[in-house]
């Protein structure tokens, strides 16, 4: 894989002035960046048939309009209900390596308080904690959306978890290529099962069939290397042919979703990051300090320490996914000092403390971590902060802020290729054939204020 050259590409994105918003309508090919830090995906007023892209270079967060017209909106709260407000929030869930991402969406009811300034907010204490569930598969590029059918025919699939994947497939002679057919997987724990063999729960949608199906019983090689649950709340990550869902306290498990009856494989973490027992602490807060990715071709992950120095640490899996080799490990304390708060890197809260944002998909050495509010392209080759940014100061939550943080591939064929459906092969029937990229892009920089 070509390697980013960062130093100049996130030189124009030091701060929040320097993020190039562009109205992709009128975008080229070549003013895309290789790849992007993807951050919002609000819902718009607008009757625009597509998504558009507000386009920034890493380290700088790109965020995805996407049309409120597309969603079947649950009926609005009666006037029995006192004040209620209607929530409609969404995410990327997760990218699938070559550009693809799901969109996961949240309706969901809330109560309404008064602000002292007189604006009327909802509250967090009382929220629907069963809101319908909305996805879509989506082209960032194009702004083409696919929305998948509801899972088991419902709409409240809020427990299956957010731990979705997504893998595509390419018919082309290299296999790198647009794709002809993609998968999304959800992989569960079936703990309505005794005995020593674990035993799990896929559900999964296939484009060649344009269903969903339930696939039960699914077991791991037993034994395991120990007697315990695993808590798979993170999103899948998609490496050589296969989704990869990772509980940060232990390992991965590994399955190909196209498979007709998938096999699960176990990968442990590095030695010293596998705790004895499961954690007290949310898994999903963990995702702030553990993150398992793919970079320059090969699975990674990255590790940060919670207490000052604040050590970094980056480690390769081998090519027979047998063991674990550190890379890199920098301390980012006195990296990132002249960056932030005036210099401090107060340690007192999550807010404060570095966090892991994503990991660089195509240059290795460098991580994007999260200080407050600043986004730091870190290069732990070089020992030195490439560049820095802002994210939007309006989000409070810096859980939030890690988890919808996601890096997502653009190549080059993205601008002028369709998301397959069932029946149809867009990298070998030639339906994208004719179009320009300004044919194929609905992105109306105005569509955001219609």
């Amino acid at each position: 894989m070509q390697r980013l050259p960062l130093r100049r590409a996130l030189s124009a994105a030091a701060s929040v002035a320097g993020r190039r918003a562009l109205s992709t309508a009128a975008a080229s090919p070549s003013r895309t960046p290789p790849w992007a830090m993807i951050y919002h995906i609000p819902a718009v007023r607008s009757t625009a048939p597509r998504a558009f892209f507000i386009l920034a270079d890493p380290p700088g967060a790109s965020n995805l309009y996407v049309p409120d017209h597309l969603f079947d909106r649950r009926p609005g709260p009666g006037p029995d209900n006192g004040d209620v407000m209607a929530l409609l929030g969404g995410m990327v869930c997760t990218t699938s390596g070559d550009g693809l991402l799901l969109l996961c969406y949240s309706d969901a009811h809330a109560p309404v308080v008064s602000t002292h300034s007189g604006t009327r907010e909802p509250k967090l204490i009382g929220v629907d904690m069963d809101p319908d569930i909305t996805r879509f598969v989506c082209n960032p590029i194009t702004g083409e959306l696919f929305r998948l059918p509801d899972i088991d025919g419902t709409k409240k699939t809020l427990s299956y978890g957010p731990n979705a994947g997504l893998l595509t497939r390419s018919a082309s002679a290299a296999g790198h290529g647009p794709p002809d057919r993609y998968a999304v997987a959800l992989l569960n724990e079936d703990r309505s099962r005794n005995g020593d063999e674990r035993a799990f729960v896929m559900r999964r949608f296939l484009s060649q069939t344009g269903k969903w199906e339930k696939l039960v019983g699914l077991p791991l090689p037993s034994p395991l290397p120990l007697p315990r649950r695993m808590e798979l709340y993170l999103e899948a990550v998609a490496f050589a042919g296969q989704l990869l869902w990772v509980d940060p306290t232990w390992g991965a498990i590994s399955a190909d979703p196209f498979s007709h009856r998938p096999e699960l494989r176990f990968v442990e973490l590095p030695r010293g990051s596998v705790w004895p027992m499961p954690s007290t602490h949310p898994v999903q807060a963990l995702g702030m300090f553990r993150r398992l990715g793919v970079s320059e071709g090969r699975l990674r992950y990255v590790e940060l320490s919670n207490q000052d120095p604040f050590v970094l640490s980056s480690f390769a899996l081998d090519d027979h996914g047998g063991s674990w080799t550190m890379e890199h490990q920098v301390e980012l304390a006195p990296l990132c000092r002249d960056h932030v708060n005036g210099g401090g890197l107060p340690s007192k809260d999550y807010t404060s403390t570095p966090r892991i944002g994503v990991i660089d998909p195509l240059n290795s050495s460098c991580i994007c971590v999260l200080i407050g509010k600043h986004v730091l392209a870190v290069d732990m080759d070089m020992g030195k902060v490439l560049g820095c940014s802002l994210t939007d100061e309006s989000e409070g939550s810096p859980w939030a802020i890690t988890t919808c943080l996601k890096p997502c591939v653009l190549p080059p064929w993205l601008g002028s290729s369709q998301i397959p459906n069932a029946g149809t092969f867009s990298c070998n029937k030639g339906d994208a054939k004719g179009k320009t990229l300004s044919d194929m892009l609905v992105r109306v920089h105005s569509d955001k204020n219609n």
